[in-house]
């Protein structure tokens, strides 16, 4: 067994995902993996198994490199954390080869939930610079926005101040950590679930479907097949609207009493394996040339990116 493989088990064991177990296979074999619309400037695809616990994403050689030059420091500050971060929790990397091309995928844990519907998603990095969703991007069922369009959409995340104290603390203990290793370009995955809408959906479905036979009792999650036994995912007791499980849905936190509406947010850093190279570098001084030196582009240096995204998250939690 190489160290990369004792790594993503102890891994496992701390984010308590059962990957290496029966459960955690089935969750990646049972049925096919659902095809995501989303798409990375990369040109990475993203997968999510059927019972919606787990994220298969196609990375790039590079990208793998990478996974390997940081792999020996994330295991040890996963364990120093006891896996309490918010940084992505990978549970295994993988190449395929097909007809001699070689393709690489890492699989991590979802941000979002398994049975409580996003209704609208944000990719956050702290810049302001060409970050807006694109129209294409926008005619999307789920369209990723980003900040100028969370800015514009007088958006906020309104959590108590327990809840966003507790945030603060292990995003500002990631990111620092982050920028010890020279790695930018991250951002924070923001997903909105609307209360009252999923709600009336589920009360208009009721309507619809009401007469239908053999309709689902609403216990499983979408896309789970109806033979599976004893689905894990499922509590004992059914959940209130709104209600989730914390040890499922690590990410979620609920908006406070005195929020404009019920929701429930789940936000977590994601792709972090871009390091501040000479091609960075590059880059950012040629951004700085033509957007002027005070512009919030997004390539910056580690230390400064850090802040920056800090300073922005800080000030969106209400």
């Amino acid at each position: 067994m190489d160290m990369g493989t004792r790594m993503f088990r102890t891994a496992d064991v701390l984010f308590d995902m059962g990957i290496g177990n029966s459960g955690g296979k089935n969750s990646l074999t049972r049925s096919a993996p659902l095809a995501n619309d989303s798409q990375a400037r990369s040109g990475a695809r993203f997968h999510t198994s059927y019972d919606k616990r787990y994220i298969i994403k196609t990375i790039t050689s590079e990208d793998v490199a990478e996974m390997h030059n940081i792999l020996k420091k994330y295991h040890q500050f996963i364990v120093e954390c006891h896996g309490n971060t918010l940084l992505p929790q990978f549970l295994g990397m993988y190449r395929l080869t097909v007809d001699g091309v070689e393709v690489y995928m890492v699989v991590t844990r979802n941000v979002f939930s398994h049975r409580l519907s996003v209704y609208r998603k944000y990719d956050l990095k702290g810049s302001t610079v060409a970050r807006e969703a694109s129209d294409k991007e926008k005619a999307k069922e789920l369209p990723t926005f980003k900040d100028n369009d969370f800015i514009n959409d007088g958006q906020k995340i309104h959590i108590d101040e327990n809840n966003k104290k507790m945030f603060l603390e292990k995003l500002k203990k990631d990111v620092e950590f982050l920028a010890q290793l020279k790695l930018m370009d991250y951002s924070l995955l923001v997903g909105i679930h609307d209360v009252e809408r999923a709600e009336q959906e589920e009360v208009e479905c009721e309507e619809n479907d009401g007469e239908e036979e053999g309709e689902s009792d609403g216990t499983h999650p979408i896309g789970t097949p109806p033979d599976s036994p004893g689905n894990t995912l499922n509590s004992s007791l059914p959940l209130a609207p709104g209600e989730f499980d914390p040890a499922i849905d690590v990410y979620g936190i609920k908006s406070h009493e005195n929020a404009p509406r019920k929701e429930v947010y789940f936000m977590a850093i994601i792709d972090i394996l871009t390091h501040y190279d000479a091609k960075k570098k590059a880059a950012h001084a040629a951004k700085t040339v033509k957007h002027g030196a005070g512009a919030e582009i997004s390539t910056v240096n580690p230390e400064q990116y850090s802040k920056r995204f800090l300073d922005f998250i800080a000030n969106i939690l209400t």
